[in-house]
């Protein structure tokens, strides 16, 4: 989904999305924009263009490997332009979500693989690499964030979230920036008229199980609330920067999400206070 306009060399997808069921060797799968149409299936591997900070990305893919973290796709080959990863059997969040991802359960879990990604990913060094697009200073720390913890980066099985995919964006960054990011699109976040499933009318409440599932203190659940409007704003600059800056891709998602993205920002501004007691 995203990218920066004043950083070209990150100009990578964030939701290169794995199909539904097996699918042919040599599929096109489905989603991606910077890439779109040049992330590619085969057998049980992906192909697609070599992560823009490589080094860092695959260092880091190769840690929470070596941790035991089951949730993330394995480095198996690298060259200039093309990487080879692990296949994630599952079924990405893309839209329209299917029944059972809009459950509380499926919420619960996205908080859940959130936990087992930062406690893997946090005896990670990130120094010494170049990273992408810093996240705000406020909330970095010395924890790799995944930073893109949207829903068609979000594989599930069964009604259960157990993977993240593209790590393009991962950098320093922190625990509650992650929630930030997933709160905003799983509780979801939005305007209540463009919220049209099972979960319209119960953003705090799914808010509040979803820190509560978070595992975080009390002062980094009141971070996570405190975060939303600046992730929100770091997410459509990318967007909008790549957009203005001629990349048809960005171009033609920020046309589709603008208005609905202007919404959900009036609407985190109005409820900022509710969303604090929320956290709390």
């Amino acid at each position: 989904m995203l990218a920066a306009a004043a950083q070209p060399e990150i100009a990578r997808p964030l939701t290169d999305v794995p199909a539904q069921g097996g699918g042919p060797a040599g599929q096109t799968l489905r989603g991606g924009t910077a890439n779109r149409g040049r992330v590619v299936r085969v057998g049980d591997t992906v192909l697609r263009p070599t992560a823009p900070c490589w080094p860092a990305t695959h260092a880091l893919l190769e840690h929470l490997a070596a941790a035991g973290f089951d949730g993330a796709p394995r480095v198996l080959d690298a060259g200039p332009a093309t990487e080879t990863l692990s296949y994630i059997a599952g079924r990405a969040a893309v839209p329209p979500l299917t029944d059972d991802m809009l459950t509380d359960e499926a919420l619960v879990s996205v908080a859940g693989l959130l936990r087992r990604y930062h406690r893997a990913a946090a005896s990670f060094d990130p120094a010494g690499y170049a990273w992408p697009r810093p996240v705000p200073a406020r909330y970095r720390t010395e924890l790799v964030s995944h930073n893109d913890v949207y829903p068609a980066n979000v594989v599930f099985r069964e009604g259960q979230a157990v993977a993240l995919i593209d790590f393009d964006l991962a950098g320093p960054g922190g625990a509650a920036w992650d929630f930030a990011a997933a709160a905003r699109s799983f509780v979801p976040l939005l305007d209540e008229a463009d919220v049209t499933d099972a979960r319209q009318g119960r953003a705090l409440d799914r808010f509040r199980l979803f820190l509560a599932a978070s595992g975080l203190p009390r002062a980094s659940r009141e971070l996570v609330a405190r975060a939303l409007v600046d992730n929100h704003d770091w997410t459509y600059a990318i967007v909008t920067e790549a957009a203005a800056a001629g990349h048809a891709g960005f171009a033609d998602h920020w046309r589709a999400v603008a208005p609905e993205a202007r919404r959900a920002r009036r609407w985190l501004c109005r409820h900022r206070r509710a969303l604090l007691r929320a956290a709390a």
